[in-house]
């Protein structure tokens, strides 16, 4: 059995208008029926655009976020329908480590009682004496000296505060730690170290991630499978490698030609994909397919109107794309007006797939070109 399983989870804000009547005029859909599996002692990255809803679907895991609708089952108990209070003793086994690590931590706490708040909350520990050993024990394993108890988080660097996050994590002794953007308030060198020290930590702990990031090279370094997602929904999911070696979904695509190649002539002459118009609102997403409006392989007929499911195209990959396969034995061609953008200078056109009349349809403000969000 899987140790967490999501089960078309739904997280919908409600939009309210009104000074004397405070009335309900829609939704933000900023999670809209996101299903996926994480086993015990695997890494999961969750990739994508700021503001596709990747750390709204985190928080909603802990129930952080209320959820719409779905299931959230970890370890056969489905989170969202426990009371508030059970929910409350369950969040041992489910921990967080926040982007912001000065943020995340009380400056008017000194560490020790930041780490011991949550052991007292809990239960763990007789007594001050055996919390304290506890944390001691802790801070060692995240390479942090004892003396640091009695220090105030502005008195440490960014690194080090981020691991008094992980450690508040350990000290629970969670089966579950959901990373947001564990390392992207990081300098580069800061941002391995922490990455490695997660790694040593699952493997000797048997712990379990959930990382939400942008940043694609640290998502392909720590993750065994990776998930994408866009505009509230999951387009792709596949083993690290297999991703990045064949991504199948159009959008995954122009993720990965948005990556920098360190060699300049590779860099020159590769596949670089620019998607037309901005991210669209998630308080009016595009029917059909979500990603149509700024899609290179658009179909009207199909596309703007029928939403894809996730479907396994093969051993643990699977895509949220009507074309998806024509798209990657290449009998599918790009837009005549993306094409030179797209292909080789020296690759056929081919057959646009779409037609004047289908250009003159699209969304006001799409004329434009920008390049998608890499980290």
């Amino acid at each position: 059995m899987s140790l967490l399983e999501l089960n078309e989870v739904k997280v919908h804000f409600p939009v309210r208008r009104g000074v004397f009547f405070d009335r309900l005029v829609g939704h933000v859909y900023a999670v809209d029926g996101v299903s996926l599996t994480i086993e015990a002692g695997q890494t999961y990255g969750l990739v994508g655009e700021s503001g596709c809803g990747k750390t709204t679907l985190g928080r909603a895991v802990l129930r952080l976020n209320d959820i719409t609708s779905g299931q959230v089952v970890f370890d056969g108990t489905d989170l969202a329908a426990l009371p508030a209070e059970e929910m409350r003793r369950s969040r041992r086994r489910l921990q967080m480590v926040f982007q912001d690590p000065l943020g995340s931590l009380n400056p008017r706490q000194n560490i020790e009682s930041i780490l011991a708040e949550g052991m007292a909350a809990h239960g763990i520990g007789a007594d001050r004496a055996e919390r304290r050993a506890r944390i001691v024990e802790v801070l060692e394993k995240v390479g942090l000296p004892a003396d640091a108890l009695s220090r105030y988080p502005h008195e440490f660097s960014g690194g080090q505060r981020q691991r008094i996050g992980i450690a508040r994590a350990l000290v629970l002794e969670p089966d579950l730690i959901i990373c947001d953007e564990p390392v992207s308030a990081l300098d580069v060198s800061i941002q391995a170290q922490v990455i490695n020290l997660l790694e040593e930590l699952q493997d000797s702990l048997g712990l379990t991630y959930l990382v939400i990031a942008h940043d694609l090279a640290v998502v392909r370094h720590i993750s065994d499978v990776i998930g994408v997602m866009y505009l509230g929904a999951l387009v792709e999911e596949a083993p690290s490698d297999q991703l990045y070696a064949e991504p199948r979904h159009p959008y995954t695509r122009a993720l990965m030609s948005a990556v920098p190649v360190p060699d300049p002539e590779v860099e020159d002459t590769r596949e670089r994909i620019l998607l037309q118009g901005d991210l669209p609102s998630p308080a009016n997403p595009p029917t059909g397919c979500r990603f149509h409006t700024r899609c290179p392989w658009r179909q009207p007929e199909r596309c703007d109107t029928e939403r894809p499911a996730l479907v396994e195209l093969a051993d643990g990959h699977r895509v949220a794309c009507h074309y998806a396969a024509e798209i990657a034995d290449g009998t599918l061609r790009p837009t005549r007006e993306l094409a030179e953008r797209i292909l080789p200078e020296d690759e056929p056109i081919g057959a646009p797939a779409t037609t004047g009349a289908d250009e003159a349809d699209e969304p006001e403000g799409a004329a434009g070109t920008a390049p998608v969000e890499a980290g």
